[in-house]
Order: structure tokens, then C-alpha cells, then sequence
């Protein structure tokens, strides 16, 4: 972890009946947002299926290193366990604490990002409630498309601010971790920038898109000191997300 981040970005808890879906969860997060503190819960106090109030109670100690956590779960009793912990717990540590009603993979992962963006505790709460929708168009997010050349974007003055269009050319598209990059980048920016009509601050909107290798990525902003932060994102996208910051 970046040292610079210990105790500034919110935790995370995964709670679910089984330790590998926990831990599977976890390890997903981390690969999208590793500046964040995740820790899992899964499984029962003696093994096998199960939820265990102990196990969630030390996750959550563990987590909170002063920005708070947000605690994911999966069904009906995880809940139930995860709210008995918070009133273990008491005053100080469960006011630092919020249970996300979201899914459990998506809410993790839309948390986990918006909390490495340093989200406060209730935007990451907020962001782990959201779900990602089909993509836009009616296609499948997981469509192939021929393997494009790279080619060099194309610029314009949009009616109301600055417009510039790319081509996708790494293999993933605007999916998972190239998504989770794309959004820290442009909420690092401070400006509002939008890819193909969606907010490029979220995950959730922009994974909605399904786009794939191929695809055309029009972003534009709307204001005026925005022309910088459209061209950083330009530059991301242009070098498959293995260029520079």
C-alpha cells in the first residue's frame, strides 16, 4: 500500500457464506484498487458455509484505519451477522461502519474504486449500492470485434466545449481493470468529462457502455478549462492503458 494513503481512504469488508467467494471478492478489488484496505469474512466460525459474528467483528477492527469502512454482503444471514457486529462493536466503531445493501461483487468492486479516488464513507457507501446495467446499446458487454490498428484520434469543437474521439485498441476495451484506470484518471482531473454520454467518474456508467476492442471512445467536456483533462484521458486510451498518468 502507498504510504501516503494509511488511514485517508475508506476499508472494505466482504462478508459472505463462503471463505473462497470472500477471498475471490477481495482479490479482485485489490487488482482495481490497491491503495485500498480490504479484508474478507467468509465462512463459518468451525468451517464450511456459514457467517460467523467473530470473524466479521475482526475484519472490521482490522479494516478501519480512521476513514471508516463500508461492510459488503452476500445473503439474507450475512446481513444479520454483520449487524450483530456492528452492535458488538458499539459507539465509536459502528459509527465508522456502513452495511451495503448493493451486490456483492459489483458494490465491491464500484466501491472499491471510488474509495481509491478518496471517496468519503458515504459516497463509497453510495457507489457500492449501484449495479451495472446491460450495455447501452443491446449488445453483449463481452462482444469480440476485429483487432484494430492503431490509429491517431480525431479532434473537434463540440457546441458547448472540446470533443476528441479514439479508438480501443487493448484487448480488454473500457472493462474492468482499464475501466477502474480510466475513472481514477478522470476524477484525478477535478473537470467534468464525459465518455460516449457517461460521466468518466463512473465505474458503473462506463462499464454499462460494453465497450469492446475496436470501439470508438468520444469523450468531451463542456468546460472551459476542461481541453487538458480530455486529452490526458485521449492519451490513456490511445496507449492501451500502458502509457503515462
Amino acid at each position: 500500500m502507498n504510504a501516503a494513503a494509511e488511514g485517508t481512504l475508506v476499508s472494505l469488508v466482504v462478508v459472505s457464506h463462503s471463505d473462497l467467494i470472500a477471498r475471490g471478492v477481495v482479490e479482485v478489488v485489490q487488482q482495481m484498487s490497491p491503495d485500498v484496505v480490504i479484508e474478507a469474512a467468509g465462512g463459518a466460525a468451525l468451517g464450511g458455509v456459514g457467517t460467523d459474528v467473530e470473524r466479521v467483528m475482526t475484519a472490521i477492527r482490522a479494516a478501519n484505519r480512521g476513514a471508516g469502512v463500508v461492510v459488503l454482503t452476500d445473503l439474507g444471514s450475512a446481513v444479520l451477522s454483520a449487524e450483530t457486529a456492528l452492535e458488538l462493536l458499539g459507539g465509536d466503531g459502528a459509527a465508522s461502519v456502513r452495511i451495503s445493501d448493493g451486490p456483492l461483487v459489483e458494490g465491491a468492486v464500484t466501491a472499491g474504486v471510488r474509495a481509491q479516488t478518496g471517496g468519503s464513507l458515504d459516497e463509497v457507501a453510495e457507489a457500492s449500492r449501484a449495479r451495472i446495467s446491460a450495455p447501452s446499446d443491446g449488445s453483449p458487454s463481452g462482444a469480440s470485434a476485429p483487432a484494430p490498428s492503431r490509429a491517431a484520434s480525431t479532434s473537434a469543437e463540440a457546441p458547448d466545449g472540446y470533443l476528441r474521439t479514439a479508438t480501443l485498441v487493448n484487448p480488454d476495451g473500457l472493462h474492468a481493470r482499464p475501466a477502474a484506470e480510466f475513472v481514477k484518471l478522470a476524477t484525478s482531473l477535478g473537470v467534468k468529462v464525459t465518455v460516449n454520454g457517461k460521466d468518466a467518474r463512473s465505474l458503473l456508467g462506463i462499464l454499462s457502455l460494453g465497450l469492446v476492442q475496436g470501439a470508438a471512445v468520444e469523450i468531451a467536456t463542456d468546460d472551459p478549462s476542461g481541453d487538458a483533462a480530455v486529452d490526458r484521458l485521449i492519451e490513456l486510451v490511445e496507449s492501451g492503458f500502458t502509457g503515462p498518468r
